[in-house]
Order: structure tokens, then sequence, then C-alpha cells
């Protein structure tokens, strides 16, 4: 059953839906509400979550309806509506950050809920493409609306309330098509299979969730992740061998895989150190260009979800580290913390007279060192390790390096480490920092507040305070209340 977006007048509330991610591998709730400033009084907004609340989680919807409610719970409104709602959430957002800086001003009073924004929020930048966006997915396995236990799809429910129910995926407007051919051959795959499905690690079972990636190119890779259980190498390779059968030669070779990798782990997540990906079929690489510019995407490496956006994105966050005519160098040297596969600091070289990239994911660092190679770039150095424990000791080298100094940081949800906060804010040199965020509302806004305060004594931030000057975000995640906020911060 497929979806067709339903146009409102007006931007409707988004009640709390549940909905899983396995990069964390637990059940998340996301609530989004009415941004302050909207042109619709008190009345009508009551109006529209009165309408909102019919409209989700009764009995009166499929569950294909419950289930795009749950992964794009934006997908009725259009898409000048959904900006219009992401608009006046990112200001909401902000406006804390302008409160808390007011009061902080004002020596110590408390901040205020809001406050009027006192720099400049750009219109949101948005995605070139809307839909099937998607270029990685990880498909769940569990029971069915049918009880069917080799069922693979996306979670709806708790696991608290024990009504966790699996709902394919194949309606959703950010899953392109070929992503739910593979969960689709993967779920005959296994329903034809001998083994049972890991449901709980403690209940056995060994077939668990399958991560379709793509490039722009259709190349595609699939990623299966098993239990071996008790399972001895001899028994699990008959496995492996049957399910690279099926993809290669049998009916899932409609999928034409470019690359068949498969993960024993007896953990939730992996990491590549702790249990090596194996490839069973094909390329042991995807390859992606980003403004002009070549990144080779291994099987746990991180790159940003929506290809088309990600231009958008690195270009607008290049153009505020090392602002100039696109052919001009500026010189100096950007630091670029959690620099991943080394995209931004790559993006950036041709400005720069040099890039130093940390990363704590060491496979990520041999990614960039990789495609600085490829991209025949030879200003980027990048430096494995923990923010927190590299940052401290390059601070004094940089200390001394010719040119300017600017900052980039681009760290996950969890924010960055108050260490890294105190090395990045008593850092004299930098005077510019950018900062890429996916949830500013959440553990960022602690660093902005923290990169932004009075000195302070008792965490050791005796640096200059930074002044966030210019927000510009970028819709990432069309038909989600989700985008990245790019915000620059000077002194």
């Amino acid at each position: 059953m497929y979806l067709t977006a339903k146009c409102c007048r007006s931007v409707m509330a988004v009640r709390p839906n549940i909905f899983y991610l396995r990069r964390t591998c637990v059940l998340f709730s996301t609530s989004v509400s009415p941004a302050d400033g909207g042109r619709a009084g008190s009345g009508s907004q009551k109006r529209r979550k009165k309408r909102q609340k019919k409209a989700a989680w009764t009995g009166d919807l499929s569950w294909e309806e419950r289930l795009a409610d749950a992964v794009t719970p934006l997908w009725r409104l259009s898409y000048e509506e959904q900006l219009e709602l992401k608009q006046n959430n990112q200001r909401k957002i902000l406006s804390e950050l302008s409160g808390s800086l007011s009061a902080d001003l004002r020596s110590g009073l408390p901040a205020p809920a809001s406050a009027k924004l006192n720099f400049t929020v750009l219109p949101v930048l948005p995605s070139p493409v809307r839909d099937g966006y998607r270029n990685k997915s990880t498909f769940s396995v569990n029971r069915g609306v049918d009880g069917n236990p080799k069922t693979v799809g996306f979670y709806l429910g708790t696991a608290s309330r024990g009504n966790i129910v699996c709902v394919n995926g194949d309606h959703l407007l950010n899953m392109p098509e070929k992503h739910t051919l593979v969960a689709r051959c993967y779920q005959d795959f296994i329903r034809q299979s001998s083994l049972e499905p890991c449901l709980l690690f403690h209940t056995g079972g060994h077939w668990r969730e399958v991560t379709v990636r793509t490039n722009a190119q259709g190349h595609t890779m699939a990623i299966v992740y098993f239990h071996p259980q008790m399972m001895t190498a001899e028994e699990v390779a008959v496995h492996k061998a049957e399910l690279v059968e099926y993809f290669s030669r049998g009916p899932g070779s409609v999928c034409q895989l470019d690359s068949l990798f498969f993960q024993e782990s007896t953990m939730t997540r992996c990491t590549h150190e702790e249990s090596p990906y194996q490839l069973l079929h094909g390329q042991p690489y995807l390859h992606e260009e980003v403004l002009g510019f070549k990144f080779r995407i291994s099987a746990d490496a991180f790159f940003q979800v929506n290809q088309a956006a990600a231009q958008v994105l690195y270009n607008t966050v290049r153009d505020l580290c090392v602002p100039g005519a696109a052919q001009s160098k500026t010189g100096g040297t950007l630091l670029d913390v959690c620099c991943g596969t080394g995209a931004i600091g790559i993006i950036s070289s041709p400005r720069v007279d040099r890039v130093i990239g940390v990363e704590i994911v060491e496979q990520a660092v041999r990614d960039a060192a990789h495609n600085a190679a490829l991209n025949d770039v030879e200003n980027c150095e990048f430096l494995p390790g923990k923010a927190e424990v590299v940052l401290p000791a390059l601070m004094s080298r940089l200390s001394s390096a010719p040119g300017a100094l600017t900052a980039v940081v681009n760290p996950s949800r969890a924010g960055l480490h108050p260490k890294v906060v105190r090395a990045l804010r008593n850092q004299a040199a930098i005077r510019r920092l950018v900062y890429v965020s996916c949830k500013p509302d959440g553990e960022a806004m602690r660093n902005f507040k923290e990169l932004c305060c009075a000195p302070d004594q008792e965490k050791k931030l005796t640096g200059e305070a930074f002044s966030p000057t210019l927000a510009v975000p970028v819709d990432m995640f069309p038909h989600t209340p989700h985008c990245e906020l790019v915000l620059l911060f000077e002194r």
C-alpha cells in the first residue's frame, strides 16, 4: 500500500511517536510541537492538535499509515509546510540559546524559556531530493502483523508493553525502492532458512537485521547481522554460503548487489575492530561524489544519509569555515573535530594551507586518509583517538601555527565532551568555529552555552567567549521533523 501525502492548509502538531533506530538499539520517542512565532493563534493550534490526535495511533489507521506516522511524521504535509514547521522549530530552539546568553550577560539572572534572537537565522535550505532519498537503511527482524517472527521491516510499539510489531516499509516516502527490494529478498531468504531469527539475545536464534547502503550511481551494499550463539565456525560457514548463493545466483540476484557483508556479533552493536565485517561477495567499498570530490564508503563508515542534501550542507559548512570566492585560497589551518571520513576537511582543503582532522573511529581515519589520496589532496592530516584526549596536546602545537585557525565540529547526538569544549574555548587562536548539529536541542545546547558563557573558573572555561552570529538549517530529512543546523560562532 502506497500512501499519497495530503496537503493541509496549516502546519499541524505532531504528537509523540515511537520509532526504532538501530544505531542506538533502543526505542525513542520524538515530539514536534508548533513553534513560537507562527501566524496561527492558540485557538487554531488547539484545533490542529485535536485533529492530529484523531489521525495518529487509532484503530482507524492501517499498519502502513501507523508506520508512516512513526518514521516520517510529516508525510501528510506539503513540503512547503514541512519547511515552515522546521524553520519555526529551529528558531524556537535557538531562542533558548539567546535567552541563556542574555541572562548570562545580566550577571547570572535565570534564563528565560525563550528570548528574541540576537543573531540571524536563515530560512531552511531545502533538500534537492524529497522522496526515496536515504542512502542507508537498517531493517529489523521481528514478529509481523500476522505473527510471523521472520518479518523484515520497522518496529511499532514498545518492548516494555510487549506489543512490538514489525511492519514492512515499502510505502515509506523516504525509502528508495532498491532498499525495500533487498529487505523483501532478505525476508524471503530467512523464511527459507532452517535457522530461527534472533529476536532477543537470551532466547536464541541467529538472523538479525540487514543494512542496505546505496550511492548515487545505484550501486548497492548489503550487510547481514548474525548471532552465532553456540555454532562452530564450520556451521556458520554453511549458512554464509547459502546467503551468497541466494543473493548471487538465486532469487535475491534481482537485487544486483555490488557488495555483500556478514557480521557475526553477540552484542547489540560491534565495531569492525570488535567483530570484522566479512566480505562474502563483490566489492569491499562503495564510492560517492560530493561537490566534485570522491569518497570511499566502507561497511560501517559514516556518510550523510541524503547525498543530494549533503552537497547543500557541505557547501554551506565550507563557506562558513572559509569564506571567500570558490577558487580563492584564504590560507591558515582548519581543525576538523569528529571528522569522520574526512568530507568537510577534504572539501575545504583547496581554500586553506592545511587541515587537521580528529576522529575516534580508526576505520574512518583510514577511510579519510584514503579519500584524501583519492582526490590528490596533500594538505590533510587525520589523527585517530578520542577528541578529548587528542585535542589538549594538539592545541599547543596549533598555537604557533601561521595564519588563521578555524575549527569545525560535527559530533554525534551526544555532543562534544566537556574537555573538547574547554580546549576549543581556551584556544585563543580560534576566532571562528562552525558547529554542525543534527539535534541542537539536546546535548549540543550545553556545548553552545559553554562556548558562549562568561568565563567560568570552576568549569575551567577561561578563554574569551564566542558569540553565535549566523544559523543555517539544512533539511537533510524530508518528511521528518529533523534537520541539520549549521551554527557559526565568532569572537
